[in-house]
């Protein structure tokens, strides 16, 4: 019989199917500020929104290529921990409400001493498809999925 290691770690790239779908939002965004009859300061608002959340989203969340972008989780005797370039591993707190769907995980977690919930979309082509069945196993049936970060 083998014994089971609890430490289990996961690292992430950048998702095409997520960019492919945030690209398609942001273009009926931007063609419903065409369709729509707004006065020209409403259209340039709303463009202009579209623009900074688009500079806010890419980086962070879908290109990962800002150093507070999370690329990592793991699972240890201690917890949880998710991975930044800035920070490096942070313990954090799972919350119930994350989701572990075939196609997508969605994380929602908070770092240790912090009061903000923050998030994480790991989409399937995001992993190997091995890595990607674990880690929603480990999310479903993990005894100490909602541990309070120490």
């Amino acid at each position: 019989m083998s014994s089971r290691s609890d430490d289990w770690q996961c690292q992430w790239l950048p998702s095409r199917q997520l960019l492919a779908c945030y690209a398609l939002i942001q273009g009926l965004a931007l063609l419903s500020l065409l369709l729509v009859d707004i006065p020209l300061w409403a259209f340039l608002l709303g463009i202009g929104f579209c623009l900074a959340h688009g500079a806010w989203v890419l980086p962070r969340h879908l290109l990962l290529s800002s150093p507070s972008a999370y690329r990592a989780l793991r699972c240890t005797t201690d917890g949880w921990q998710v991975h930044s370039a800035a920070q490096g591993w942070q313990a954090i707190e799972l919350y119930p409400d994350s989701l572990a769907l075939p196609l997508i995980v969605l994380l929602r977690f908070r770092l240790a001493g912090q009061r903000r919930v923050r998030s994480a979309c790991i989409a399937r082509d995001s992993l190997a498809r091995d890595q990607h069945r674990r880690l929603r196993v480990r999310l479903k049936f993990s005894r100490h999925r909602w541990v309070a970060a120490k």
